[in-house]
């Protein structure tokens, strides 16, 4: 057996930003090799960030990237670091490439590179390019077909690249061809919900189909839509967790190995797979000699958070990696004293903190007294600042000048509430938060240019019930620290109401949120059609028009802010349906639907907000 002791860095990195990349690689390669790291890893395109989207079509920014990585190999040896093993993703270009239709311009590789003594010893490119969700590889990048084997300290390393684990054979069959003592897996992997007790499963599977240890190592932080979660894993081949990471932390992982010596045998220079398909096998030998013997060091396994923490974590790293990671300093949103807003402000403050959240209450003249208290009762419970700006006289004003009833009339209110929260951020510099959630945004129950604007969305992706138990876990949680809990109670136990009209409430307009999000789930995220819902046991009426109110809902989806992604199916990066669309199911005995009518205030199908289909509302 020959030792090795194992760094593996959960680290955020931001697209675009190689030089700043680089200098964290670097200083993260310190750190572990301070610590006696023999072996440092890096995530999936750590130099560029990921995911790099059409940045990878252009040549310069693949240049940058190469020329980033050998000068990264350089500035490591410079620094005392050229004996420690590294390995780091970053994108490539195939050499040579001929263009083709239906290749990717300039053949981008996303790949991963082991650099040592000054020198990039060993480039690879990722095998399985992920088509699904919210991958779209194949438009990117151009697939590799050789499995690149390192021998140093005594052990055989193997390095592949995420969807490379997800997918049955491939270099994980390769690497047990190969005879490898380590599977290197670097990983960009989004977070959704349970995630990562899938991960897990998977993990031990690989590790005894490769049969030798698995190290597993995932991005931390948001990138736009997207979270990840860290949650770094090493397991034996027999599945044992020998480390593990905190969720959503940056850190280095350490653990020592102990791991089979490297063979003088032959050496395979291919595998073949049960398809005929062949898998090149190329050998580096850096140091042949194990490592004298050392003291190990005790790793790590860190505890699982529970769903709740796991959501509300991810929402508070993804709106605060945005807003740092895009120069903004300070946010602003809209508080209407019911939950949406309130979460949304309470995952703000504990993203960025309270002194650069800015809240502001918009009472109308259907504004109940107690959600103008509630909406203050936040701001004082959690230190933001908080400000009433009154828009009766800016509706007078406008119904001065139109002539609106009716949803017009109430629409026209939360424009006006969409209007103040733009101007106050073009004035100081705020972003402004969006404060719908997820259920709302899939029936259309959202005003555009009214509570819909904005330039992040941190409910986007959070179901109403999940809003509330989210609400009452993050009281939990602050009364268990002996801190005031962020949420005002009544926020959490009234009836959710956009206060448009006199005596509004939303299930005025939709199902109760528990059985409207029991059938959004099985509608937006398990993609089963009127038929199946319908034998489930949902009622006829109510599942044609909770599909109507999705389908017709689609053109309001499409001009809906960003907003991180928690679920397994999140509106815009997962799920992507024609606006102009007039595919319905129909119901055994029912006649087909007549095509929506074209409203002239939006020009699409369905029209806006339209009367007992599309209620106005505000930030509730």
């Amino acid at each position: 057996m020959a030792q090795l002791r194992l760094a593996l860095n959960q680290v955020d990195f931001t697209v675009g930003d190689i030089e700043g990349n680089a200098e964290k690689i670097l200083r993260w390669t310190r750190h572990a090799a301070d610590r006696g790291a023999h072996l440092v890893v890096f995530p999936e395109m750590a130099l560029t960030g990921y995911p790099v989207e059409d940045l990878a079509l252009r040549r310069s920014f693949v240049e940058a990237s190469r020329a980033a990585l050998d000068r990264l190999a350089g500035r490591l040896a410079d620094a005392g670091l050229g004996e420690t093993l590294v390995a780091v993703g970053y994108l490539d270009g195939a050499p040579d490439a001929v263009p083709r239709l239906g290749k990717p311009a300039g053949s981008p590789l996303n790949a991963a590179a082991f650099l040592h003594g000054g020198r990039v010893v060993a480039r690879y490119a990722k095998h399985h390019l992920p088509n699904y969700g919210v991958f779209d590889e194949f438009r990117y990048f151009v697939p590799g077909d050789t499995l690149h084997v390192v021998r140093h300290h005594g052990v055989d390393v193997a390095l592949t690249i995420c969807e490379d684990l997800w997918q049955d054979g491939g270099p994980v069959a390769a690497a047990r061809t190969a005879g490898t003592g380590l599977l290197l897996v670097i990983n960009g992997s989004p977070y959704e919900l349970n995630k990562d007790d899938v991960r897990l499963d998977l993990v031990r599977k690989r590790a005894s189909e490769a049969g030798c240890t698995l190290a597993y190592v995932n991005l931390v932080g948001g990138q736009d839509e997207l979270v990840f979660d860290g949650d770094s894993i090493v397991v034996s081949s027999d599945g044992d967790v020998l480390a593990r990471a905190p969720q959503f932390e940056e850190g280095c992982l350490l653990v020592d190995l102990d791991l089979p010596a490297a063979s003088d045998g032959a050496r395979p220079d291919r595998h073949t797979e049960p398809d005929g398909g062949v898998i090149a096998i190329e050998w580096h030998v850096l140091s042949g000699e194990p490592l004298p013997a050392y003291e190990p060091i005790q790793a790590g396994v860190a505890d699982r958070l529970c769903d709740e923490a796991e959501v509300y974590t991810a929402l508070v790293t993804g709106l605060r990696d945005y807003v740092v990671k895009n120069g903004f300093k300070t946010v602003i949103l809209g508080l209407s004293g019911g939950i949406d807003s309130a979460l949304a402000a309470a995952v703000a403050c504990d993203a960025i903190g309270a002194r650069n959240v800015y809240g502001i209450s918009m009472p109308s003249e259907y504004s109940s007294q107690h959600s103008v208290e509630d909406a203050a009762e936040l701001a004082r419970r959690t230190g933001l600042n908080y400000r009433v700006v009154p828009i009766a006289p800016m509706v007078r004003v406008f119904l001065d000048h139109l002539h609106l009833t009716g949803v017009a009339q109430e629409n026209l209110q939360a424009r006006v509430r969409g209007m103040t929260l733009m101007g106050l951020s073009n004035q100081h510099g705020h972003l402004v938060l969006a404060t719908g959630n997820k259920s709302e945004l899939a029936v259309g129950y959202s005003t555009l240019y009214g509570d819909a604007v904005g330039g992040f969305a941190p409910l986007k992706d959070v179901p109403k019930t999940l809003v509330w138990r989210l609400a009452r876990w993050r009281n939990e949680v602050a009364r268990q620290r002996g801190e005031t809990p962020p949420i005002p109670e009544r926020s959490i136990t009234k009836p959710p109401s956009a206060e448009l009209r006199p005596g509004q409430l939303d299930t005025d307009s939709l199902p109760p949120y528990e059985l409207l999000d029991d059938v959004l789930d099985d509608y937006v995220e398990q993609d089963k059609g009127l038929r199946e819902l319908i034998a489930a046991g949902f009622d006829t009426a109510l599942v044609e028009r909770v599909i109507a109110l999705v389908d017709r809902a689609e053109y309001k989806r499409r001009q809906y802010p960003p907003g991180p992604k928690i679920t397994l199916k999140a509106f815009g990066r997962d799920r992507r349906l024609p606006i102009t669309n007039r595919w319905h199911e129909v119901a055994p005995g029912h006649a087909a639907p007549e095509p929506p009518e074209v409203l002239a205030e939006s020009g699409v199908p369905g029209g806006d907000d339209r009367a007992g289909e599309h209620p106005a509302r505000q930030e509730s």
